[in-house]
Formats: C-alpha cells, sequence, structure tokens
C-alpha cells in the first residue's frame, strides 16, 4: 500500500571471520541450488522439437493458418452480432 512505511528486515551480526564465512558458504550453496533448479525449469521451457519432414511442416502450417482464419472469423461473427457488449 502506498504511504506505509516498509520495515526490513534486520541484518544479521556477526562476531568473527569464521560466522562469515559460514554464511558465504551457506549462501552460495542455496545460489548453486537455486541456480541449478532455474536451469531445470528453464530447459525444460524450450524443448527441442524434433526433426519434421518438409511435408509435416507444410501440413502444420496449413492446419494452423486454418485455426487462426477460423478464429479470426469467430471473432468477427461475435463482434458484428454483439457489438453493444464490446461498446465503451
Amino acid at each position: 500500500m502506498p504511504g506505509l512505511p516498509v520495515q526490513k528486515a534486520a541484518a544479521p551480526t556477526y562476531h568473527t571471520l569464521e560466522e562469515i564465512r559460514q554464511r558465504k558458504e551457506q549462501l552460495t550453496e542455496e545460489l548453486q541450488k537455486d541456480n541449478t533448479q532455474f536451469s531445470t525449469l528453464w530447459n525444460k521451457l524450450f524443448v527441442k522439437r524434433k526433426d519434421v519432414s518438409k511435408g509435416e511442416f507444410i501440413a502444420s502450417m496449413v492446419t494452423n493458418s486454418i485455426t487462426a482464419i477460423d478464429a479470426f472469423l469467430l471473432v468477427r461473427k461475435l463482434l458484428k452480432n454483439y457489438r453493444s457488449i464490446f461498446r465503451r
């Protein structure tokens, strides 16, 4: 909410250099784990498609084109019949 003060979490206090090193190692492990998880999710997002023949490629293009034209005609028909709903 605007106008409300933002409270920051209290920073941990370290008394020795060894505590700082332990915290650094802990953060490094967390970063490695997060990086591994991120990499896994990223690779799942962009799955490499299998090689398709030229005929399959053309067939998919035709199918996608027909779907796009069908969607366009549906939207056009809905706007024509229900124009009063879509007006501002």
